[in-house]
C-alpha cells in the first residue's frame, strides 16, 4: 500500500527539456520556451549544454541578441527570445565562456552589432554590453586581444556613447580585467588611443543631451574607479594613466573651454562642472563613505591633485559671471506662484563647484573669490530665492568652510602659485588675482583674508539680523515663513560656534567687536535671547561642537565642514551615486564573509566589534522631559492603598448599550 500511494504521486525527476533533448528534430526555440531552460543550464545539464555549444546554435543565440526580432511580432513577446539568449550566454557556465570566448567567427557576428547605425536599440545594447562583459570578465585574454585587434571599436563604442549600455562596458574594461599586469596594459592601450580627451570632446554644446551626460558620467566614474583601485592595490607597477591624464591641468583646461567658450549651454555646463567637482572629491563617496562618516571620520581621504587647481583658477571669473548672468530660462509657475527667472542648474551647480573650491582653501584661489566678490553674490542669491533649499544647503557649506579654514589658508605644494604668502599687490603674480580693495591682512598678520572678506566686504552678521528681523516682521503679519530660515540658522550657530572655539576664534571675535554699537547690541541679544529660543525649539545642536577628526599629529585630515553639514553632504551624494562594477564592493563585504563558517565559529559575530554606539545620556534632555511626560501619560499607576480585587470572586455581570469611547 504505501508503494502504491509513492508512485500515485509521480516523483519522476526527468525534466522537460531531457525530454525534449530526447527528439531527433528538436528546435532551440522549442529548448527557450521551456521554463526551466536556464535553470539546467546552469545546473550544467551535459545533453544541453552539448545541444547549445553546437555551432550553429552559438551563432543563433548571438544572432537573437545583435539583431532586431520582426516587428510583427506581439511586442509583449517579441523580445523573449533575445532575453533568454542573452541569459544563456551569461550564464556563467564553463563550456558556454569556452565555446563564446574562443570561437573568433562568434565573437565576429557580435562585434559587428557595434556597425548598426545609431540610435541602437537600448534592450540590445543591454544584451550585447552584458555578454561582452562577462566574456571581459571570464576570458580575458582571448576577449581583450581580438578587441585590440578592432581598430575602430573604441570610435564605435564613444559614437555609441548616448545609449548607457556602452558606457557600462567602457567601465568594465577598466574594472573588470584581472590580474594587475593585464589590467595596466589595458589601460595604457586606452590612454594611447586618447579615450579621456574624447570623452572630453563630448562635452559641448554641439553634442545632443545624452552624448553629453553619458560622457561626464563615464569620466566621473572612471575618476573614482581609478582612485579606488590605486589604494585597494598596492602592488601597482605604474600610476594610472587615465587618472592622470584626467587630473592634468591641460585636461582640465580643454574641459572649461568646452564650457565657456562659444556659445554656452546649461547641459554642457552642468555636465562640465560635475567632473570636476568629482575631481576636486577628497574622500570615498557612496555607502562606504557614508558609513566611515560616522566611525572613522573620513580618514580614507585624497588629495586634490595642484594641476586642478590650476586649470580652474583662471577660469573663476567665468563661474562668478555664470552666477551673475546664467543661461536664458523660461519663467516656470511653482506652488507659490509664477518664477520669472528661475535659479537654475548651471547657477546651482557653479555654486557648488565654489563650495568645492572654498574647502580645499587654497590660497590663491581665495584671493580671487574675494577680488570677484563671489562670496557676496552666493549671499545675494541665498536671500533672493528663499525657497530653493539646495542652493541654501550650498552657501552654508561655503560660509562654514571659510569659518574653519586655518589661519595659514591652506598648505600648497612647493613651486605653485598658490605657494607663496599672502603678499602685497605690488608682488609679482601669474595671474592678477590681487584683490582690488586692501583685503589682505599685512605680512605676518594671523588674519584669514576670507574670514575678513566675509565679516567685512559681505556683511554676514548685519545680512543674518536684518534677514531674520524681515521674516518676523511678514510672520507677524501673517505671512508664512520663509524658506531659507532652517539653513540661517544654521549659520548662525557657525558663526558662535567658531567664535568660541574655532581656529579663526580670535579674528571673528575681534570682528564682532568692530562692529557699530547698535549692531554689536542687536547681535548680542540676538545670539542670547532668539538664537538660543530658536535652538530651544529645534531640541537639536545643529552645530557640532568638536571637529570630526582631531589629531595633533596629522593636521591636513581634519574635516572643513561641522558634523552634520559633512553627514548630509555624504548622504545626499550617496542618493544620487549610480550602480557601478564595485558597487557590492563598496558595502565592505567580500565573498569570503559569505562563505561556509564552519571553519570558524565566531565569523558571523566578527563585524560586531565595528559597530560604534553613541547615546548622549544628558539627564537634562528635552527629550527625556518628553519621555517621561508620555510614560505618564500612558501607563496606568498602582495605587497601593486601594482595596485588592479578588478576580476570582463571582459577580453578576451587565452589558451596558452604550460605548465609551477611549481617547488617543
Amino acid at each position: 500500500c504505501p508503494i502504491t500511494m509513492f508512485w500515485k504521486f509521480d516523483l519522476n525527476t526527468t525534466s522537460h527539456v531531457d525530454k525534449l533533448l530526447d527528439k531527433e528534430d528538436v528546435t532551440l526555440e522549442e529548448l527557450m520556451d521551456e521554463d526551466d531552460v536556464l535553470q539546467e543550464c546552469k545546473a550544467q545539464n551535459r545533453r544541453l549544454l552539448d545541444f547549445l555549444c553546437q555551432q550553429h546554435c552559438m551563432e543563433q543565440l548571438v544572432t537573437l541578441i545583435t539583431h532586431e526580432p520582426p516587428v510583427d511580432i506581439d511586442e509583449k513577446v517579441r523580445f523573449k527570445y533575445p532575453n533568454t539568449a542573452c541569459e544563456l550566454l551569461t550564464s556563467d557556465v564553463p563550456q558556454i565562456n569556452d565555446k563564446l570566448g574562443g570561437d573568433e567567427t562568434l565573437l565576429n557576428i557580435l562585434y559587428d552589432f557595434l556597425d548598426h547605425e545609431p540610435p541602437l536599440n537600448p534592450l540590445l545594447a543591454s544584451f550585447f554590453s552584458k555578454t561582452i562583459g562577462n566574456l571581459i570578465a571570464r576570458k580575458t585574454e582571448q576577449v581583450i586581444s581580438f578587441l585590440r585587434k578592432k581598430d575602430k571599436f573604441l570610435s564605435l563604442v564613444l559614437k555609441h556613447i548616448d545609449t548607457s549600455a556602452m558606457m557600462d562596458l567602457l567601465l568594465r574594461l577598466i574594472s573588470c580585467v584581472e590580474p594587475t599586469a593585464l589590467r595596466q596594459d589595458v589601460l595604457n592601450w586606452l590612454n594611447e588611443a586618447r579615450i579621456i580627451q574624447r570623452l572630453v570632446e563630448l562635452i559641448h554644446s554641439s553634442q545632443d543631451e545624452d552624448r553629453q551626460s553619458n560622457a561626464s558620467q563615464t569620466l566621473c566614474d572612471i575618476i573614482r574607479l581609478s582612485r579606488d583601485q590605486s589604494t585597494q592595490l598596492q602592488d601597482v607597477p605604474e600610476p594610472d594613466p587615465l587618472l592622470t591624464a584626467l587630473e592634468s591641468q591641460e585636461c582640465v583646461e580643454q574641459l572649461l573651454r568646452n564650457m565657456f567658450d562659444g556659445e554656452q549651454s546649461e547641459t554642457c555646463i552642468v555636465n562640465g562642472t560635475q567632473v570636476l567637482l568629482t575631481l576636486l572629491e577628497t574622500r570615498r563617496s557612496g555607502v562606504e563613505g557614508l558609513m566611515d562618516s560616522y566611525t572613522q571620520g573620513f580618514e580614507r581621504s585624497y588629495t586634490v591633485n595642484s594641476s586642478i587647481l590650476h586649470g580652474i583658477e583662471p577660469r573663476l571669473k567665468d563661474f562668478h559671471q555664470l552666477l551673475l548672468r546664467p543661461p536664458k530660462k523660461p519663467a516656470i509657475l511653482t506652488t507659490l506662484g509664477v518664477l520669472e527667472e528661475p535659479l537654475g542648474n548651471a547657477r546651482l551647480h557653479g555654486s557648488r563647484l565654489i563650495a568645492a573650491l572654498l574647502h580645499a582653501n587654497t590660497p590663491s584661489i581665495n584671493q580671487e573669490l574675494c577680488r570677484l566678490g563671489t562670496m557676496d553674490l552666493l549671499l545675494d542669491l541665498f536671500f533672493k530665492y528663499t525657497w530653493n533649499n539646495f542652493l541654501h544647503f550650498q552657501v552654508e557649506l561655503s560660509i562654514a568652510a571659510i569659518l574653519s579654514h586655518s589661519v595659514h589658508e591652506g598648505k600648497p605644494s612647493p613651486g605653485e602659485p598658490g605657494s607663496k604668502e599672502e603678499a602685497p599687490s605690488g608682488s609679482a603674480a601669474p595671474e592678477p588675482a590681487e584683490p582690488a580693495e586692501p583685503l589682505e591682512p599685512p605680512a605676518g598678520a594671523t588674519e584669514n583674508v576670507m574670514v575678513t572678506h566675509l565679516f567685512q566686504k559681505c556683511c554676514l552678521v548685519q545680512r543674518i539680523l536684518d534677514a531674520w528681523e524681515a521674516n518676523d516682521k511678514i510672520q507677524a503679519e501673517g505671512g508664512r515663513r520663509r524658506g531659507n530660515m532652517g539653513h540661517l540658522t544654521r549659520i548662525a550657530n557657525a558663526v558662535v560656534h567658531n567664535m568660541e572655539k574655532g581656529p579663526m576664534q580670535a579674528q571673528i571675535s575681534d570682528f564682532i567687536k568692530e562692529l557699530p554699537e547698535d549692531c554689536r547690541g542687536r547681535w548680542e541679544s540676538f545670539v542670547e535671547e532668539t538664537l538660543t529660543e530658536t535652538n530651544r525649539r529645534n531640541t537639536v545642536d545643529l552645530v557640532s561642537t568638536h571637529h570630526l577628526h582631531s589629531s595633533s599629529e596629522d593636521e591636513d585630515i581634519e574635516s572643513a565642514f561641522p558634523n552634520e553639514l559633512t553627514l548630509q553632504q555624504a548622504f545626499s551624494e550617496y542618493q544620487i551615486q549610480q550602480m557601478t562594477a564595485n558597487f557590492v564592493d563598496q558595502f565592505g563585504f567580500n565573498d569570503e564573509e559569505f562563505a561556509d563558517q564552519d571553519d570558524n565559529i565566531n565569523a558571523p559575530f566578527d563585524r560586531i566589534a565595528e559597530i560604534n554606539f553613541n547615546i548622549d545620556a544628558d539627564d537634562d534632555s528635552p527629550n527625556a522631559s518628553l519621555f517621561e511626560a508620555c510614560c505618564n501619560e500612558r501607563i496606568q499607576q498602582f495605587d497601593d492603598n486601594e482595596e485588592e480585587e479578588d478576580i476570582w470572586e463571582e459577580k453578576d455581570i451587565s452589558y451596558a448599550t452604550q460605548v465609551k469611547s477611549r481617547t488617543r
